[in-house]
């Protein structure tokens, strides 16, 4: 007969906010399938055993009743929903993704953008990068994206956090939701506000393209699409670009040579592997389902840890250092199957092609001031990155 996955009662999600690759570490290497109470969840942790959830919507739903996103967002998103619901509703911006508006339009704009942000940077002073770059360009970018200029920068970053925070509320708080109530109607004012000009401008960004749409869907979904938007298109880029800029700068042999053969898109790819900024994803088993000769039965939540996947060690030799030289792997930092990021091109391109040359050379001999610690367990990256701009 065919065992529950083994039970872990220690580890809690302050642990996983801390540093949670070490336990992932001891999990991939003792108990890969882990029910682990803390966050009410089965985890997976090994590459293959993630890929397969990811792959496979007809056992792994994305639509799981006990996640906090649904609360934090005011709706049902389509990050959890499945099949012919999920695919209309993420095709409904999809062009604004197309390889035609990337070049004919974002890659032209984000590079002003870049421009103007690291040309403000103070030569020869001490900053954060957090606050000074990386935030503010991320959320730059994306308010153009989306069709809400009007909203400002500081308002883009705080929205973003406030609803990354409440999709990651495992532990249910109260504090977070109050906090993503008033972020929701914020949203809703400032994106209606922008309904009449995208009707008669019909641009190329998310908004005008999804309330132009010949069978557009409910503006409710329209509204949960852009605000989707906003939680992972600000973190995503401003988290990779911080941990790339602090991958290469504690390896200077790495940095050089990053330098020299215009190696932008190994750093980028090394740093999102090394750090993965969406750490983790929650699926609805739908039918009894054996991995590793444990039974994860129908109504379970098993968790995906793309974390832990991108350090599996049957992919990546000594996957805890950064290392842009390492041998190449597929890797799960963006997802996989139905789910896949559809920014990724568009963050890569925003990061490999454009942030990173720029800033290192206009700062080829830039150099960490402190201390940089990493923190969050559903998203995660550097809380601050003091650096000497030279």
């Amino acid at each position: 007969m065919t065992d529950f996955a083994p039970l872990d009662d220690e580890i809690t999600i302050p642990d996983l906010i801390r540093d949670p690759y070490a336990f992932y570490r001891n999990l991939r290497e003792k108990t890969p399938v882990c029910r682990v109470a803390s966050v009410g969840r089965t985890m997976l942790t090994k590459a293959m055993d993630t890929r397969f959830a990811k792959d496979t919507p007809e056992i792994f739903s994305s639509d799981d009743p006990n996640t906090p996103m649904e609360r934090a967002f005011q709706a049902h998103t389509l990050m959890r929903k499945d099949a012919e619901v999920h695919a209309r509703e993420r095709g409904a911006m999809a062009s604004s993704f197309s390889a035609k508006n990337i070049k004919g339009t974002w890659e032209r704009l984000y590079r002003d953008i870049a421009e103007r942000h690291v040309a403000a940077l103070p030569r020869g002073e001490t900053v954060d990068l957090f606050t000074a770059l990386a935030g503010p360009f991320a959320a730059n970018c994306l308010r153009y994206f989306l069709g809400i200029p009007n909203a400002s920068i500081p308002n883009m970053e705080r929205w973003s956090q406030v609803l990354i925070d409440g999709a990651g509320n495992f532990g249910w708080a109260a504090e977070p939701f109050v906090a993503s109530d008033l972020a929701n109607a914020e949203m809703n004012t400032c994106f209606d506000e922008m309904i009449d000009h995208h009707k008669l401008e019909k641009g190329p960004s998310a908004l005008s393209t999804m309330v132009n749409a010949d069978d557009p869907i409910e503006m409710s979904q329209i509204r949960s699409n852009i605000k989707i938007a906003i939680g992972g298109g600000i973190n995503e880029p401003r988290d990779a670009l911080l941990t790339i800029v602090y991958g290469l700068l504690s390896n200077p042999d790495q940095f050089a040579a990053c330098k020299a053969d215009a190696l932008w898109s190994d750093a980028f790819d090394e740093g999102i592997r090394w750090v993965a900024p969406i750490q983790v994803s929650s699926r609805l088993v739908k039918e009894d389902v054996e991995i590793r000769s444990c039974l994860i039965p129908k109504g379970d939540t098993v968790m995906t840890i793309q974390a832990s996947a991108c350090h599996d060690e049957d992919l990546y030799e000594v996957p805890e250092i950064y290392n842009l030289f390492r041998k190449k792997q597929p890797h799960q930092a963006f997802g996989n199957g139905p789910h896949f990021c559809q920014g990724m091109h568009i963050a890569k391109r925003m990061l490999a092609q454009l942030m990173l040359p720029m800033l290192f050379d206009r700062f080829p001999n830039m150099e960490l001031w402190g201390p940089v610690e990493f923190t969050g367990f559903g998203f995660r990256g550097p809380a601050t990155v003091p650096v000497k701009l030279v």
